[in-house]
Parts: structure tokens; C-alpha cells; sequence
């Protein structure tokens, strides 16, 4: 008999061009062996050019959502991805008081196209509510500066600093993106209040894509579910969205849809530490 799968319970927008969002989501935690189950927060309009539109699920009914999920299916894991507004987000962080899986939290704010997908109440009602119920964080720049005051955070110095800020509001650990800044490699920093740990790798390709920090966090969740510590989670789910974004497909006619379907063993290299460093504060 086959092993039950892990359940991730993804809370999240849904994208209709299936790159980004709960499509992106669904994908990657099925391709990663886990059971999916989505309670959609907000409907958007968009493709792979940009958002179009957005109609905010109202708070009830996405807590109605959650709730009919774990009390049916159970859950091991959660991710959080787009959370429209302070309302909503106080209705899912209501939901998940008596869930002690570990959550992912997402804090998506703005689309890879420029456009908002959470109004200006968000970044403050997640550092109250979400953050100190997360077991790890994964902003990119843009949102490690609006969830930490908006200073700008231009150099991997100002990202491991704005990420102890972080830190110090009370999340427990902080994977800091560095796709969004410049340079031939990327580096993304994964911060605890006491330590650090460094993974550095080519920045591949030049085409936009989209759908990349939903990926990531749901591959993490997916990880965490399945019995995996933070580092190792997020070690493998870095290494799967590397093998993903090289498996992208000119779908559409902006930024491309991730390969979310590749091998997922291809993850394995990145857990013996081939492209991380641990630092001690």
C-alpha cells in the first residue's frame, strides 16, 4: 500500500494563466510527492504580461475555506501567498489558531509585473498577526523593505539586516530572495536570531518569469510537511526552482511560467551544502 501523501493546505490568489498563485502552488507540491488543498483568497485577472483586475474573496468565506479543510482532510503544512487585505489576513491567522503545522509564509505584495495585489493595510497586519505564527518567512527585496519599515535594501548587507529586523518582530526565520538585485549569481540569505545561512548560485537564463516565489515557498512547505528541518527545506526547494526556472517554457507573451513538472530528484545535490555556508552572528 502506498504511503499517504503529506497535506499542505495552500491559501493563496488564484492566477487564471496557471504561472503564478494557486495554479503554480498546486503544481508544485504535487510534483513534489504532497497532497495539495486551496482556500483562494482573492481572484485575479491576469496573464503572463500583467494583472488586470482583482476580486477580493471576502474574509468568511476564506476562513470558511480553511476551516472545511482541516477539520476534514488534516494538514502538515501551510502556505500563505496573497493576502488582498488587513481583514483577510486576520480571518486566516483566526483559522489557523489551533493548527500547529509548520506555515510558509509568502508575503506577496506586488506582482512580477509591477502591479499591487494587496492593499496598503497587508504588510502591517502580517508582521502582527502571521509573522511570529510562521516557521519561516520568504520576502524578496521589495517585500523584506515594506515589511520592515521601507528602507531600501539594495546589496546583500542591507538584506541580512533588514532580515534581523525582521527577525526581531518576531519571525522565526527569514529566507531574504536576492533575485531582484544585481549581479552575475544570486544570493539569498536564510536569517535566525542567532545565525545565518548563505546560498549563492548563477543567475540562469535572461527571460522574465513568473510564478518564482510562489514556487519556492510551496516547494518549502511541501518539504517541511514531509519531515525536512528548515535548512534542509530550504536548501531542496531552492535547488527545485533552479531546475524549474531552466525547464521554463516560452508560454505567453511576458514572463515565463516555471517547469514545475521536471524531475523533482534533481533537488537532492543542494542538501549536502554544495552551494550553502552556515554563519554564526
Amino acid at each position: 500500500m502506498a504511503q499517504q501523501p503529506k497535506r499542505v493546505l495552500i491559501i493563496a490568489g488564484s492566477d487564471p494563466s496557471g504561472g503564478a498563485g494557486v495554479q503554480a502552488d498546486i503544481k508544485t507540491v504535487t510534483a513534489l510527492g504532497g497532497y495539495a488543498m486551496a482556500a483562494i483568497t482573492a481572484l485575479t485577472v491576469q496573464n503572463t504580461r500583467r494583472v488586470f483586475d482583482v476580486l477580493d474573496v471576502p474574509p468568511d468565506f476564506v476562513a470558511a475555506q480553511i476551516e472545511a479543510c482541516v477539520s476534514d482532510i488534516g494538514v502538515d503544512a501551510v502556505k500563505i501567498g496573497m493576502l488582498p487585505n488587513a481583514a483577510v489576513v486576520a480571518a486566516v491567522a483566526s483559522a489557523l489558531a489551533d493548527v500547529t503545522a509548520p506555515i510558509v509564509l509568502d508575503p506577496v505584495l506586488i506582482a512580477t509585473s509591477g502591479d499591487a495585489l494587496a492593499d496598503g493595510t497587508v504588510a502591517a497586519a502580517l508582521i502582527e498577526k502571521l509573522a511570529p505564527r510562521a516557521a519561516i518567512i520568504t520576502p524578496n527585496t521589495d517585500e523584506l523593505s515594506a515589511l520592515t519599515g521601507g528602507a531600501p535594501v539594495r546589496n546583500e548587507a542591507e538584506v541580512r539586516r533588514a532580515a534581523e529586523r525582521l527577525c526581531a518582530a518576531g519571525a522565526k526565520a527569514v529566507l531574504a530572495k536576492g533575485a531582484h538585485l544585481p549581479g552575475e549569481s544570486v544570493v539569498d540569505a536564510l536569517v535566525y536570531a542567532d545565525g545565518a545561512r548563505r546560498f549563492q548560485g548563477e543567475r540562469i537564463g535572461t527571460h522574465p518569469l513568473h510564478g518564482t516565489g510562489c514556487t519556492l515557498a510551496s516547494a518549502i512547505a511541501t518539504r517541511l510537511a514531509q519531515g525536512k528541518s528548515i535548512d534542509l527545506a530550504v536548501a531542496a526547494a531552492i535547488e527545485y526552482v533552479r531546475c524549474a526556472i531552466r525547464a521554463a517554457q516560452p508560454l505567453g507573451q511576458g514572463a515565463r511560467p516555471l517547469g514545475a513538472w521536471h524531475d523533482a530528484d534533481t533537488e537532492d545535490g543542494a542538501e549536502n551544502g554544495e552551494m550553502a555556508e552556515r554563519r554564526s552572528t
